[in-house]
C-alpha cells in the first residue's frame, strides 16, 4: 500500500507540474497576444488620427478627402507623417512608410475615384445630361465646318473685289479672329493669366509608390458624364462665374484648351464651336430652296453691277458661305449672352436675314440672337467639348484649377496637390521583451 501511495504522489506531482506549465504558457501566450493587439491598436489609432487631419478647405470646396503631408509648411518630408503618428500614440514603434498614394498619382486617378464617389451620391444617373449621342455628330459637323471655313477663305481670297464695300470687314475678321465680333454687348473680356510653370500638370511632381485597391470603372460613359457634371458644378466659365477672386475666370475653357490666359482659352473654345456651327448652318443652307433662291437673286444683281455675269455662280457660293459664317457668329453671340442656340437650323429658327449679311461686320451691327427653347446653352456646348477630351488631360487640368483656387482664392500659398495623401501603408516593428519584436503592416485609405 505504501508503495502505491508513493506512486500516486509522484504521478500527481507530474500532473501538477504539467498543469502549472500549461497555465503559464497560456498566460504568456495571452500576454503576448494582448501586447500585439495593444501595439496594433496604438498604430491604428495613430493612423486614423493622421488621416483624420484631412485638408478642410479641400473637402469643403471640392469634396475631396486628403491630408497635407507638409502640414502647412510646404516642406515635403515623409518623416513629418511618422512624427505625427508618434504624437498620436505610436511612440516606441519603429515605422516605415512602404506605400503611399498622392492625389496626383497615375495622372489624377485617386482624385477621379473620389470625385466619382461623391457625384454618385449627389446625382441620379437618370437625370444626367447625356451628350454621348451628340458627340459623334459634333465631330462630323466639326469636320464639315473646317471644310466650309477653308472654302470661305479660298473664295474670299479670289472674290474680294466682288464684295459690296460694306462687307469687306469680314476679310479683316477672318485674319485677326472673331473673338471681338462674337462677344455680346457689355461683355468684359478677362485679362487674367497663369503661367504654366505654376501648374501641377506641367511641373515636376512628387510621386507615390506601391499598389492600392482601385475603383473598377473610372472611364466609362456614365463615369465621364459624372465627371463633366462635377466640372460644371465646381468651375467657372465665360457665361457662369463662380468667384471674382480666382486667378482665371474661364476655368472650363481652360480645362478644354489648356492655354495660359482666359482670352486664349475663350478664343480656342469659340473657334471650336464656330466650326461646328458652320457645318450645321451650311447643311441647312444647302437644302433650303428659299435661301438658295435669295442668294441666287443677289448674286445675279452683284454680277450685273460689276459687269461680270459669268461670276454669278461664284458669287452665289460666296454669299452662301458668308451667310453661313454670319449666322454662326450670331449663334455664338446667343450662347455667350447666356441664351440657347438651336442645334439644327430650319426656316423658323434661322436668325440672320440675307440683307443683314452686308451690314453685319460693323461694331453697331446688332443681331444678338434670340433664345431658342429647343436649343442648347453655352454650358451644354462646353459639356460636349469636355466629353471629347482625353480623360488624363482633363484630370490633371482639373487638379490645376483646384490647386490654383485654393492657393489664390483661399490664400493657401503652401498648398500642393501632389503633397496630398489619400492612401498609405506602414511597416511597423514593435519591441516586445528579451530581444523579441513584433512586425506587422497597417493600411488606411479614404476609399
Amino acid at each position: 500500500m505504501k508503495k502505491k501511495k508513493g506512486e500516486i504522489t509522484a504521478f500527481l506531482s507530474l500532473i501538477f507540474v504539467l498543469l502549472v506549465s500549461f497555465i503559464l504558457a497560456i498566460s504568456q501566450s495571452a500576454q503576448i497576444q494582448t501586447t500585439k493587439n495593444l501595439k496594433r491598436i496604438a498604430v491604428d489609432n495613430a493612423l486614423f488620427s493622421v488621416f483624420g487631419e484631412y485638408h478642410k478647405e479641400l473637402l469643403e470646396e471640392y469634396k475631396v478627402f486628403a491630408f497635407d503631408m507638409t502640414y502647412g509648411t510646404g516642406q515635403f518630408e515623409e518623416q513629418q507623417i511618422i512624427n505625427r503618428m508618434s504624437h498620436y500614440g505610436s511612440m516606441g514603434i519603429e515605422q516605415t512608410i512602404t506605400d503611399i498614394q498622392f492625389l496626383t498619382d497615375n495622372n489624377g486617378q485617386a482624385f477621379r475615384e473620389q470625385m466619382l464617389e461623391y457625384m454618385e451620391t449627389q446625382t441620379g444617373m437618370g437625370v444626367l445630361q447625356d451628350v454621348t449621342g451628340l458627340c459623334a455628330a459634333w465631330q462630323e459637323q466639326k469636320i464639315q465646318g473646317e471644310e466650309v471655313s477653308e472654302q470661305l477663305d479660298q473664295v474670299l481670297s479670289h472674290g474680294e473685289e466682288m464684295l459690296p464695300e460694306e462687307n469687306t470687314g469680314i476679310l479683316e475678321i477672318r485674319k485677326t479672329g472673331i473673338l471681338s465680333l462674337v462677344l455680346p454687348e457689355r461683355f468684359e473680356l478677362s485679362g487674367k493669366y497663369v503661367g504654366q510653370e505654376k501648374l501641377v500638370s506641367c511641373r515636376s511632381r512628387h510621386a507615390g509608390r506601391g499598389t492600392f485597391p482601385a475603383r473598377s470603372r473610372v472611364n466609362g460613359q456614365a463615369e465621364k458624364l459624372l465627371f463633366e457634371q462635377y466640372i460644371l458644378k465646381m468651375f467657372s466659365s465665360a457665361v457662369e462665374q463662380k468667384s471674382e477672386t480666382r486667378n482665371l475666370d474661364y476655368e472650363i475653357e481652360y480645362l478644354i484648351s489648356g492655354k495660359e490666359s482666359d482670352a486664349e482659352n475663350l478664343k480656342d473654345v469659340v473657334n471650336q464651336m464656330l466650326l461646328v456651327r458652320m457645318g450645321l448652318n451650311y447643311a441647312h443652307l444647302a437644302i433650303d430652296s428659299g435661301k438658295q433662291g435669295e442668294a441666287e437673286t443677289m448674286a445675279a444683281a452683284l454680277a450685273a453691277v460689276s459687269l461680270r455675269p459669268e461670276a454669278k455662280d461664284a458669287l452665289k457660293q460666296l454669299i452662301l458661305l458668308v451667310w453661313c459664317f454670319g449666322e454662326s457668329v450670331v449663334d455664338l453671340r446667343t450662347l455667350l449672352a447666356g441664351r440657347r442656340a438651336a442645334l439644327v437650323k430650319n426656316s423658323q429658327n434661322w436668325q440672320l436675314p440675307l440683307s443683314g449679311v452686308f451690314t453685319f461686320w460693323g461694331s453697331d451691327a446688332g443681331y444678338e440672337g434670340a433664345d431658342a427653347e429647343e436649343g442648347l446653352n453655352y454650358g451644354q456646348y462646353l459639356q460636349i467639348l469636355l466629353h471629347l477630351k482625353d480623360e488624363t488631360d482633363l484630370n490633371m487640368r482639373v487638379l490645376d484649377r483646384l490647386e490654383q483656387n485654393l492657393r489664390f482664392e483661399k490664400g493657401l500659398e503652401y498648398f500642393r496637390a501632389d503633397a496630398c495623401v489619400t492612401k498609405m501603408k506602414l511597416q511597423n516593428k514593435a519591441d516586445m521583451w528579451s530581444g523579441y519584436s513584433y512586425t506587422f503592416q497597417a493600411y488606411f485609405g479614404y476609399l
